[in-house]
């Protein structure tokens, strides 16, 4: 867990190679990894932007239905996916900010545990990535994900 770090503020400040933001479907054209590119985007494919040195990676996550829609499962595909555009663009560190939080109604104390089991399981495959930061904007947030990685 040392290559996972928490920052509470944006990203703005932070000196990473590839930003991940989550974003909603959009009639934008998507790439998800191992697929054609589609026009109707589903939870969980990734579009990689570059952007005047960092890469900017947009999640389509999961909106909070109670919980009874796979709507974990579908959280941990975002991060898996974030973190294959990451490896794919030879990312050696990455800024996540919360995806599914806030407006997406995902209760941040659940986001937090997937994200960070999900994040731990991509480094064990992914040596290259050096760090993994997540952006957390207000005190609670950022003691839940310190909490979830033990510190």
């Amino acid at each position: 867990m040392h290559r996972i770090k928490i920052h509470q503020g944006g990203v703005a400040a932070l000196d990473v190679e590839a930003v991940v933001n989550s974003r909603y479907p959009e009639m934008k054209t998507y790439i998800p990894y191992g697929n054609q590119p589609s026009d109707s985007p589903d939870v969980g494919d990734v579009l990689v932007i570059p952007d005047s040195g960092k890469i900017i990676i947009e999640a389509i996550g999961p909106f909070w239905r109670g919980g009874g829609h796979q709507e974990e499962q579908k959280l941990a595909i975002c991060y898996a996916n974030a973190m294959e555009a990451a490896k794919q663009h030879n990312v050696r560190s990455i800024a996540f900010n919360p995806i599914s939080c806030g407006p997406f109604g995902f209760p941040a104390n659940r986001a937090s545990r997937v994200a960070i089991q999900q994040i731990a399981a991509s480094l064990r495959l992914n040596p290259f990535i050096e760090s993994v930061t997540f952006c957390c904007v207000d005190p609670v947030s950022t003691a839940l994900y310190r909490n979830q990685i033990g510190k």
